[in-house]
């Protein structure tokens, strides 16, 4: 079908483009509508289901329905070199087939399954540079190309070699910052440092890795990447790329290129494999080059319910009680990375209903959710997380979420919210739940304020999960069961972990994580040790008597039900003293 064809047709019904292309008659359209009213089905589906065409007429009349050509790809020679500008992984995550390409313009004609996998179009640009032009084509012609000349995958390591060879990145060897700002450029969008860096993406996304790390030393450039917050590397690429490197995804992120003494923050949302991914990028300047870091916010992966992101069924009933709380400050705490925010986001989203209204000041928003008014604090412009509070207040909200109390002034703001009838939601980065509470305490917060708004805090660490493929049993030495006060005799009939490592969990004996919690309830009792300045110890011992399960604790209810290691529990958990 040409595009001048496919241009008339845009935006008409699928019958009359049907009907316009010779493949169906009117009547036979009415007859597909008639069985419509009975049968809830596409119409399309109808008339393939009743014989009067064929599922090949229906994808041709959803291009011109969409005012794109469709191409016969079985009688097209497409040339070696157009084949081989999209590298395969590529090719396979968005199902598309390149079939034409002029290096002058950057235009890249690419055939594609169906008119709707318009992400195809729009990551590829974001990716590779290419100005896009997609036509659609039959599926099984499609998949007859990608399987002949994309299963033999490129590996990182063959794109590494081919740019360690390359000539023209030769000249950027020794230059240091002394590098002409338009050489940069020609080079950050080289074919081949497109390639590697869509490769360390894409197998960074398919690892589940957290964060992606490209850092600059004296005598080489690393990239490793975070899975399950432990760092692996990948191939390192020579050094003299870097520059080439960093100023592509610079590119991508929409940053300043030209600006290299400065750190720049930005943002790339791509769809992959059809979930949405957002990459948010920091750029940090070092002695040896730019260190550039990107964290992967995978949406799909967010399991952004309260019963599904680790909570045992009693400190669920127990934080439940905590966030249905009508006023008050509930706290999570832990270190950076510990999931913090995906339970605050959690207990959002179970919050976040027709007749509440929710506000959220967070450094940086991590996740756009639906019905929750969200800042973005900028400590550049003076909007801080006590002024975003204060005005908070003035905007008539139900529930406030404070990213984080760092200083005096957020916290006595999250108190008057707190007094004045809202609950408040925040975190603080302290080693145990009870300790928060002598945190405030030092930040200035007065101790009879404290026991009037605090309602809880839960303390949380990710410990990383066995891998399912390669489980297996063993007997624990006594030194392991010595590191969490057990003796053989306690552990009697218990039965212990670990995995051997396999291809599923790149040989690490790991996949997945998942959350040990301690929550901390404030009662009466508390109360009054608050007031009279316990110390961290006298509160913690005074709740695991009246039941708090301790992080520690949790590890090990983890590790006799299988799910992890002794050796993950202890580097994560703190020893009771």
């Amino acid at each position: 079908m040409p595009m001048d064809i496919a241009q008339e047709l845009k935006g008409r019904k699928l019958g009359r483009v049907l009907t316009k292309l010779g493949k169906v008659t009117r009547e036979q359209v009415h007859e597909a509508l008639s069985v419509q009213k009975t049968k809830k089905a596409p119409i399309g589906q109808l008339l393939v289901e009743l014989g009067y065409c064929s599922m090949r007429d229906i994808n041709a009349a959803l291009a011109g329905q969409a005012g794109m050509e469709f191409v016969d790809l079985s009688s097209m020679t497409i040339p070696e070199e157009v084949l081989k500008i999209l590298p395969a992984e590529n090719v396979q995550t968005y199902q598309v087939v390149p079939i034409e390409h002029n290096p002058t313009s950057k235009r890249l004609k690419i055939a594609m399954k169906n008119a709707n996998n318009f992400r195809a179009v729009d990551d590829l640009r974001l990716l590779m540079g290419f100005n896009v032009e997609a036509v659609v084509a039959e599926e099984d012609a499609i998949d007859a190309i990608i399987k002949k000349h994309y299963t033999k995958q490129e590996s990182m390591t063959d794109v590494v070699s081919a740019l360690a060879t390359d000539s023209k990145f030769k000249s950027l060897e020794g230059r240091g910052e002394s590098i002409d700002l338009d050489a940069v450029m020609e080079l950050a969008s080289d074919n081949q440092v497109v390639k590697l860096l869509n490769l360390v993406l894409l197998q960074a996304i398919k690892d589940r890795a957290s964060d992606i790390h490209f850092e600059p030393f004296e005598n080489e450039f690393k990239m490793r990447y975070r899975i399950d917050g432990v760092l692996y590397e990948m191939v390192p690429p020579p050094k003299h790329l870097g520059p080439a490197i960093t100023s592509r995804v610079k590119v991508m992120a929409n940053l300043d290129i030209a600006e290299r003494r400065l750190p720049q923050d930005g943002r790339i949302e791509l769809t992959v494999g059809g979930s949405p991914v957002d990459l948010r990028v920091a750029v940090l300047p070092t002695m040896h080059g730019e260190s550039v870091v990107m964290r992967i916010l995978d949406r799909s992966n967010v399991k952004l319910q309260l019963d599904r992101i680790g909570f045992r069924p009693d400190d669920l009933e127990k934080f439940r009680y905590l966030i249905n709380k009508p006023n008050g400050i509930v706290v999570v705490t832990g270190p950076t990375g510990s999931g913090k925010t995906t339970t605050l986001y959690a207990a959002l989203a179970e919050l976040n209903q027709i007749d509440t209204k929710i506000l959220t000041a967070e450094d940086p928003v991590e996740y756009d959710i639906d019905g929750l008014c969200q800042v973005q604090v900028n400590d550049e412009v003076g909007l801080t997380f006590a002024k975003a509070l204060r005005s908070f207040l003035r905007q008539d909200p139900d529930i406030i979420l404070v990213g984080e109390i760092r200083d005096l002034e957020t916290a006595q703001i999250a108190v008057q919210a707190s007094l004045t009838g809202h609950l408040v939601l925040s975190t603080l980065h302290t080693n145990d739940a009870p300790s928060s509470i002598i945190r405030l305490v030092d930040l200035g917060v007065e101790p009879f304020l404290l026991t009037a708004t605090i309602e809880g805090v839960v303390a949380q660490r990710l410990a990383r999960t066995i891998c399912p493929k390669c489980k297996e049993p063993y007997q624990p030495s006594d030194e392991e069961l010595m590191e969490l006060n057990l003796t053989p005799d306690k552990v009697k009939g218990r039965h212990f972990f670990r995995g051997r490592g396999c291809e599923n969990c790149s040989k690490s004996g790991y996949r997945g994580r998942m959350a040990l919690f301690e929550i901390f309830s404030i009662e009466d009792e508390l109360r009054e040790l608050i007031m009279r300045n316990a110390s961290t110890a006298v509160l913690r011992e005074h709740s695991i008597k009246r039941g708090m399960r301790t992080l520690r604790d949790s590890g090990m209810l983890a590790i006799y039900e299988g799910q992890t290691t002794i050796d993950e529990v202890v580097r994560e958990t703190l020893a009771e003293e």
